[in-house]
Formats: C-alpha cells, structure tokens, sequence
C-alpha cells in the first residue's frame, strides 16, 4: 500500500511538472531604440508589439502556452544590437525576435540569430540587404514586413519626377547605413528615368544645421529634394529651407511621417511627402480598431500614434509570427522558419492582409503594391490625395465586395 502511495505521488509530481513545463511562455525577442533620435519608431514599435501579444494572449495564446516579450533598448548602435542578440539566445533562450528599427543594427546583430537557426521578424528596418544577408545560405533566417528602400526609392522618384514633374532634383542622406544605401537606391531609381541629382549631399546624425548642403542644393538648380535620414535631421532640413527662405518639395523616405520631424519641422514640415504602409486613418474596420484601441491603451498626445507605420507594422508581425508557430506546432526554429515560408492561412493585419507573405526565396511580406503616398499637413500624416486613401483600403480588405463598398 504504501508504495502504490509512493508510485501515485510520484505519477502526480511528473504530471504536474510536465503541466508546467507545457505552460511555460513562449519568449520572443524584441529590439529597438526606446530612447534617443530613433525612439519615436522604436516605441511605436513596441507599443504595437505589445497591443497585438495581449490579444492572443487573451484568446488562450498559442499552442496552449502565453507569448512573454523579453524588450530591449539597442540604443540605435551597432554595438548594443549586438549584445542584445547574444543575451537574446544565450541567456533568455528566445524562440524568436522581433523589431530592428536602423538597419545597420540589424545587418550586425541578425547574424547571431542565423547562426542560431532562430528566425528573426524584421518589422521596421528597410535597407533592401536586410534579408539578402544571407540569401546564399543553405537556410535563410531573416524575415520583414516592412517597405524595403528598393521599393521605397522608385516610389520617390516616380512622385517627383513624373506625377509632379521636376528634373532638377538633390538628393540628401544622412552618413548611416541607411542613409547612404537609401542613397545608392534613389540614384539607381533616378537613373532608370535617365536623370542624375543635380547635388548630392550628406550629412550626420545630431547635425544641427544643414546650410552648407542646402545652398549647394539652392545653386545647383534642385525643384525639389530627396530625402533618406530620420526625424531630427530631417527637421533640420526643413528648417534650414525656412531659413534661406528657399521652398521646395521634400520627397523621401517613410521616416518623413516620425513626429520628431513633424513636430520639430512644425509649418515647414508641411507638404513633405513619403511612402507609408500604414497612416493613422480609419479605412477600414480593422484599421478603426487597431487605431481605438492604441489610443486608448498608450494614450498618445493628441491622439496621434508617434510613428504609425511602425506601430502597424510591429503589431502585424506578433501576428504573422503568431501564425508560423501555430501551424509549425513547435516553438523549434527551424520549424517555425519553414512555416513562414508557407503559411497555410491568411493572416489579416492592419497594414494588408498577408496571403502567403513570404516563400523560401523571397522573405519580403510588403510588396510594391501596398505602400501609398502620405503627405504631413497640420501636424499629422494624411494621405497624400484620393486615389492613395482609394488604393490603400484596396490593399488592406480581402473581400472584394467590401472593397466596392468602401471606396464608392
């Protein structure tokens, strides 16, 4: 008798271990800059991140177990990025990250996730590299579902050179990774159409004046400027034009749309235009959701998100990842890597619906259908006119009919 108790208590201790074990959180990495020049797409980011993994985690999670984020400020360095990564595998056995926001953070830290055989969810960065880092590898670990700059400079060009007719255009970049192969991308798009930028000019992060740059722009002849650096900088830009009182159009990247350049550019700033996968306006029903709830949980000043398409985007691939883990019925990385690579069922998001987003060869969700044309006005992005508000409700619905109805 006693050892039939002993054999039962026994019984009942591994079944309540294996009960916990099963109950155990799935951790997924998180990376962005939280504080400094790049905080206000890291934030939004991690906001968005946040909102979604509460809502799965609310409908029972995946797999029976809860989603645990493990967030971390890479400061926008090199460096920081990857320390992270290594504590992200090594210390806090990660299944997953999410995140990257500058795009040389990510070219340095996602290798340690490759050699891990951990899939890494690029939601932010855009550097065209970032997923071809190691595209010549057996196994590929690198994913996003942001606009790629390959995607993003040919908008810009066509916006400036052909709906809006300049052919004098400069071209200014800031010195990062990003700023110079976005760089590399508009001369590549301009000279498709046959022009080259009449100057070509760069400048730092934290520079303070961009006079120099800007009177070579001026003299040079340039109707408009292109731009490819993020919100501080390019507030100096438009202030350093309200200076000279030179006032031409600025076309560049998505970054135009962080409220750094917006609030810190104030009247100047109006008019920049840039290519957005998402902009803070109701369209759509999942949209209006996705936009009440953020408002109502983070509470933003004037209830304007601080960088919506990193909101958005960040949101959408806890989902998309999410799903991969889900169909995979596994927490392995390699698992969860080849799911991606197949999803077997739509997933809806607030930037599109993703039907099939990625394959073994091409790990880019956004495609050149999906990004619009936003335009800041009054302290806000809007859609730069009808047809990109038309278009972008095209892109986000999956029913047709719902489509037609919409945009009557």
């Amino acid at each position: 008798m006693q050892f039939r108790f002993k054999h039962l208590a026994l019984a009942g201790a591994i079944a309540l271990s294996t009960a916990a074990f099963a109950a155990d959180p799935i951790k997924i990495g998180v990376d962005g800059p939280f504080t400094g020049g790049s905080s206000s797409m890291g934030v939004s980011m991690r906001d968005g991140v946040r909102l979604a993994t509460e809502e799965i985690n609310k409908a029972g999670g995946v797999l029976g177990r809860q989603l645990q984020l493990v967030e971390r400020d890479d400061e926008a360095k090199n460096e920081r990025g990857v320390q992270i990564a290594q504590e992200f595998i090594n210390k806090e056995k990660v299944v997953a990250a999410v995140g990257y926001i500058n795009t040389g953070v990510a070219l340095a830290s996602q290798r340690f996730f490759q050699e891990a055989k951990i899939p890494v969810l690029n939601n932010v960065a855009t550097g065209s590299i970032i997923t071809k880092q190691f595209e010549k590898e057996p196994e590929n670990y690198v994913f996003r579902n942001a606009a790629h700059d390959s995607i993003q400079a040919p908008m810009i060009v066509e916006e400036a050179i052909t709906r809006r007719g300049y052919k004098k255009v400069a071209i200014l970049a800031d010195s990062t990774n990003y700023g110079q192969l976005g760089r590399e991308d508009l001369e590549k798009a301009l000279k498709s159409k046959g022009i080259t930028a009449v100057a070509v000019e760069k400048f730092n992060i934290k520079d303070v004046d961009m006079t120099a740059q800007l009177l070579k722009a001026k003299e040079a002849g340039a109707e408009a400027v292109l731009t490819y650096g993020i919100g501080p900088e390019l507030a100096q830009i438009a202030n350093g034009m309200t200076k000279l009182g030179w006032k031409v159009p600025i076309v560049g990247s998505w970054t135009l749309a962080m409220a750094n350049f917006i609030d810190n550019a104030g009247p100047g700033g109006d008019g920049a235009r840039m290519p957005q996968t998402f902009i803070q306006e109701p369209t759509t029903p999942k949209r209006k959701a996705f936009i009440d709830n953020f408002v109502k949980t983070f509470k933003p000043k004037n209830n304007r998100m601080d960088s919506p398409v990193s909101a958005a985007q960040g949101y959408d691939s806890i989902y998309l990842l999410a799903a991969a883990i889900k169909q995979a019925g596994s927490t392995e990385g390699p698992k969860i890597k080849a799911a991606l690579e197949d999803l077997k069922t739509p997933v809806e998001g607030v930037v599109t619906t993703y039907d099939k987003p990625f394959s073994k060869t091409d790990h880019d969700a956004i495609t050149a259908n999906i990004p619009v044309f936003g335009e800041v006005k009054g302290g806000r992005v809007v859609y730069a006119n009808a047809e990109d508000q038309k278009n972008a409700a095209k892109v986000q619905l999956k029913d047709p009919a719902a489509n037609a109805a919409l945009i009557k």
